[in-house]
């Protein structure tokens, strides 16, 4: 189990960090800083796409020493795209993937299928509780803003833990 990742994602759920929303500019500058901003990716170009931006500044914040990118090429994108963590995950060296079907823990980073744009690997969020019928979430872009979800298992794609 992972607390204190757990305990420090809930935190920074609950500062509500958001996008762009009702005529209030973003508050994501301190997550989107620690990615390389490009014409085509930069904080603007986040909006209602940063979960798993968010799940790395939990990390980072954390201890965790990851890099922006991984070095190996089966790890398709940077850690601001939900696929490189499963990527990332299932790297031989790395073996953190944790099938669905397994028990999740409070401190598990959970990948999800089919929540916000119905494709695979759409959403990323950190657990922070777990119960028989619903894991409860600390997430970023929910609804373009931070907060602490409950979920059912349904769309859960599988587990990192770290």
């Amino acid at each position: 189990m992972n607390k204190h990742l757990a305990d420090i994602a809930k935190n920074e759920a609950l500062k509500f960090f958001h996008g762009n929303i009702m005529s209030v500019p973003t508050n994501l500058h301190p997550i989107s800083d620690l990615f390389p901003s490009s014409e085509a990716w930069n904080v603007n170009s986040w909006d209602n796409n940063w979960c798993a931006a968010f799940v790395y500044w939990c990390c980072i914040n954390a201890g965790y020493e990851l890099p922006v990118k991984h070095e190996n090429e089966a790890v398709s994108c940077n850690f601001a795209g939900c696929i490189a963590w499963e990527q990332w995950a299932k790297l031989p060296e790395i073996d953190s993937w944790v099938e669905r079907h397994n028990k999740p823990q409070i401190g598990d980073i959970v990948l999800f299928d089919y929540v916000f744009r119905g494709e695979e690997h759409d959403h990323i969020a950190i657990i922070i509780d777990v119960c028989e019928c619903f894991i409860t979430t600390a997430e970023g872009n929910f609804n373009n803003v931070s907060a602490i979800v409950k979920r059912t298992y349904d769309n859960v794609r599988g587990y990192v833990r770290l």
